[in-house]
């Protein structure tokens, strides 16, 4: 099955290394210099993944990612020169699955590739499966409903659109549901990396599952703040 990879970037020598170390992977790769070309690309080819620099000479990065989050929920790398931690939350705030600095490794940006293209893989995979086991995979608690096999969760009867990075977070608290999780637990068990002192990518996507359950920040009803440790939900 051939898999199709947005490439981004107003640099034309990135933009062709990335292509190159892409195809060597046997990837299909659409890539465009604008971010209007990319627009009419996401309306018109059904994509599995995108990477896009955050300045682009017309329309930024931030803006296409949230265009995108809008109707698609495929894997979404966000590359910038930047190394503000204030950028990096607005992208995984935005919808943002991963965020890489140039310059980088290609082969380090091949493989976060892979780790996303395979959480994306299995998401569809269990979207298309029966509730086999239904009862061993889901949580239903104060109405608050998640089922690992159709990767659906619903809050007091309304479907949430999340993402598959937002959906392992809010199952991984779930199956913990009255533990304490810290970050460095937390980020490893989603992102299967090695969690770094001042990573502030967990905080940015509770901050991001909280609005999308309407929770207030100060006192959630479902995902509380431990201070100085993680998450709970009880």
């Amino acid at each position: 099955m051939s898999v199709n990879i947005l490439v981004v970037d107003d640099e034309e020598s990135i933009t062709d290394l990335v292509e190159v170390y892409l195809k060597s992977e046997n990837y299909n790769v659409c890539k465009f210099y604008t971010g209007k070309e990319a627009l009419e690309c996401i309306a018109k080819v059904p994509l599995d993944l995108a990477i896009l620099d955050v300045m682009l000479p017309d329309i930024d990065g931030f803006s296409i990612c949230q265009k995108i989050r809008e109707k698609y929920f495929f894997p979404i790398i966000m590359l910038t020169a930047k190394v503000e931690d204030i950028d990096k939350i607005m992208g995984l705030t935005l919808g943002a699955d991963d965020y890489i600095t140039k310059p980088f490794n290609p082969l380090e940006l091949v493989a976060r590739v892979k780790t996303q293209l395979r959480r994306y893989t299995k998401y569809n995979i269990n979207e298309a499966q029966d509730d086999y086991e239904e009862s061993n995979n889901e949580y239903d608690f104060e109405g608050l409903v998640i089922n690992k096999n159709s990767h659906k969760c619903t809050l007091y009867g309304k479907q949430l659109s999340l993402t598959p990075t937002e959906f392992s977070i809010l199952w991984h608290l779930c199956e913990n549901r009255g533990k304490v999780v810290s970050m460095e637990e937390l980020f490893e068990a989603v992102w299967g990396e090695k969690y770094l002192d001042n990573n502030n990518t967990v905080m940015a996507y509770v901050a991001r599952l909280r609005e999308k359950m309407n929770e207030p920040s100060r006192k959630p009803k479902f995902i509380k703040t431990v201070w100085g440790v993680g998450y709970t939900i009880e």
